[in-house]
């Protein structure tokens, strides 16, 4: 597939196209951002948007993001934009038809087809004008939009790159369980940022490597011994904390009780936003487990401060089992001993976390996280936690890419 041409010594003076399902302009983290914006320190980079499809523009007319989507369409707006030196991120001047509805797999696929034929045009426009020659096609867990890419744009290497287990998730359920093994087949190599997403891959392309996950920790290195939060300042004693989303799908609320319940004495806080169970759950009787709300980044290292042990509770299903859990990274950069659920992805850390297998081992690896805990502790967690960046996990991927020649 083209793989030869690529420098054997280092990926550097390439072309890279990056596609996915976040678009640039989306307001959360963002892997495939962070790992663009890593490439473009040595190489030019087109950062694909997702296309406007018919029912976005249907259910979001009044959006901004949609409007200008739709003017760039229209030919009333420039659709290739240029971020920063050596990146620019590109507007498909095409609309896709939205098909997921479609329960027929081989009608799915030609309409698939038809939409990743449009998408591959608009792309090849912005190939044209900015003069990319043998570039290589990153696909960002873009199973759909992204299934015919590398037959219409023949890319000189194309990387998968898994970083969810998507499957899981009933909307990429529906034709991604027959399509993404295809399409991770058909790839040259797959990259994954955990352990059991990289044997996911490897059932299906002996190409497929662990880069690890990058993290952005800078806010969460310094130690700085600043006053309590004021939502939490009045809490005496000691206090066991979560920060990151507050979802059911994700987290064991039987855990949580069941720490709160033996541990009368401890106090348990939780910041960050519930969905609807966790809002109508019983925690919220419980005297000595805290809700804060959300918490912009910024304030979340003092209350991970504020924390005698952190903790991350998840439930095991197939949405959580391989996941990258970028809070422990946040939780050890700041020195704070952490007890979490053993799952697959969690073995990285076992040198460093205390993994849990019930509810019951949680207190005890609790106890033995508040008793055990050192400075020296605290100087080894971040030093691990500081080596998970974005330039190691995408020297990574150049290495996985090497490895073709090998």
């Amino acid at each position: 597939m083209g793989a030869g041409k690529l420098n054997k010594e280092s990926i550097k003076g390439r072309d890279i196209i990056v596609v996915g399902q976040q678009p640039w302009d989306t307001e959360i983290g963002s892997n495939c951002k962070n790992i663009a914006l890593e490439f473009s320190k040595n190489n030019r980079v087109l950062y694909v948007n997702s296309p406007l499809d018919r029912i976005t523009l249907w259910r979001n007319k009044k959006d901004p993001k949609t409007s200008k989507r739709l003017a760039i369409i229209q030919g009333k707006e420039e659709g290739l934009i240029h971020i920063q030196q050596n990146i620019w991120n590109f507007y498909p001047d095409c609309m896709v038809e939205s098909i997921n509805w479609i329960s027929n797999t081989k009608i799915f696929n030609f309409f698939n087809r038809f939409n990743n034929g449009k998408l591959a045009r608009s792309i090849q426009k912005a190939i044209r004008e900015l003069d990319f020659k043998d570039f290589i096609l990153f696909n960002d867990n873009e199973m759909f939009k992204g299934f015919f890419l590398n037959d219409f744009l023949k890319p000189a290497v194309s990387i998968y790159y898994s970083r969810d287990y998507m499957v899981a998730v009933d909307y990429w359920r529906k034709h991604g369980v027959k399509l993404e093994p295809e399409l991770i087949a058909k790839n040259d190599l797959c990259v994954a940022n955990s352990t059991f997403l990289a044997e996911y891959c490897g059932q299906f392309n002996p190409n497929s490597f662990d880069v690890g996950q990058g993290c952005d920790l800078d806010i969460f290195v310094e130690n700085k011994q600043k006053e309590a939060p004021l939502d939490v300042s009045a809490i005496q004693g000691t206090v066991i904390g979560y920060v990151g989303a507050l979802q059911s799908i994700r987290l064991d609320r039987d855990i949580i009780a069941h720490i709160a319940t033996s541990r009368p004495e401890w106090t348990i806080v939780l910041v960050g936003p519930e969905d609807e169970l966790f809002k109508i759950s019983n925690l919220h009787e419980f005297a000595n487990v805290v809700f804060t709300g959300s918490k912009s980044i910024s304030e979340l290292p003092d209350y991970i401060n504020f924390f005698d042990v952190c903790i991350n509770p998840q439930l095991i299903n197939e949405v959580t089992i391989g996941n990258y859990p970028r809070k422990i990274d946040e939780y050890l950069a700041i020195g704070k001993p952490v007890v979490a659920t053993a799952t697959k992805a969690m073995e990285t850390f076992s040198d460093f976390v205390y993994l849990a297998k019930d509810k019951e081992e949680y207190i005890l690896l609790i106890e033995e996280a508040l008793r055990d805990n050192s400075v020296l502790k605290e100087q080894q967690r971040r030093e691990f936690a500081l080596g998970h960046t974005w330039e190691n996990s995408v020297a990574k991927i150049y290495d996985a890419v090497r490895q073709l020649h090998k």
